[in-house]
């Protein structure tokens, strides 16, 4: 029988409000009762249900800037736009100076300027401070003349749990290479990360990032979320 808006079953079923093939495969978001989720390759990457993960990244980096004396209108870069709560939370913040979200799926981007996600970010895209940057992220952090005090990235489900086989560089020696290459001196680098990994860690040091740790993020149900941070070399 078909689903009608009485159904009380009808938000079991989550309805797609974009579906798009990108240069990196298949972008898709829909809406799952009152959330907004981003889906790509059939990989659920993040919905509007909390976003204390993402907020807690920008804060990490704030308060790592700060325990090392702070600075005045630090410049901060977001990796991945996401559903906007990092973007929005940083915007809402007078302390950072320039925000720039690197994003490379248009689709997303549309999303947040004239689609359903533009409830979230509107506010913070009006803010003379924010910009949105179309560019695959490894390849900005390597070619960009631009510099930051802090990079929050937040692309993937971890280090070793990458949406596309390309991300795998951002979190090898060669990518972290071009996050210290952007980085000011006694910059912060925050990756976010549904799991720890020791692994990444010793990545970070043997590639000369120092003060490198692990914050866990509680969640509301299963094992906390964690911030990767370390200082960056130099």
């Amino acid at each position: 029988m078909p689903i009608t808006s009485h159904d009380p079953y009808a938000y079991d079923i989550p309805e797609v409000l974009d579906r798009r093939e990108g240069p990196h495969g298949e972008i898709v978001l829909r809406r799952h009762g009152a959330l907004l989720q981003i889906i790509a390759n059939g990989c659920f990457l993040m919905d509007t249900s909390d976003g204390r993960s993402e907020r807690r990244l920008v804060d990490a980096a704030a308060d790592a800037l700060a325990a090392d004396g702070g600075r005045r209108a630090p410049h901060l870069l977001i990796g991945g736009l996401g559903v906007g709560f990092s973007l929005a939370h940083a915007a809402a913040d007078p302390h950072w100076g320039r925000i720039a979200v690197v994003e490379r799926e248009r689709a997303v981007i549309d999303w947040h300027r004239e689609g359903p996600l533009a409830a979230l970010s509107a506010e913070a895209l009006a803010d003379p401070r924010a910009e949105i940057v179309e560019a695959d992220l490894v390849r900005y952090v390597n070619e960009t003349s631009d510099t930051y005090d802090a990079l929050c990235l937040d692309i993937d489900n971890g280090p070793g749990w990458t949406v596309t086989e390309g991300n795998d560089g951002l979190y090898a020696p060669t990518g972290l290479a071009g996050c210290a290459r952007v980085l000011r001196a006694g910059g912060i680098l925050a990756v976010w990360s549904a799991q720890p990994s020791p692994e990444f860690e010793e990545t970070l040091r043997n590639a000369g990032f120092q003060q490198v740790r692990t914050e866990e993020i509680p969640v509301a149900r299963g094992v906390p979320d964690v911030v990767h941070l370390a200082v960056g070399p130099g």
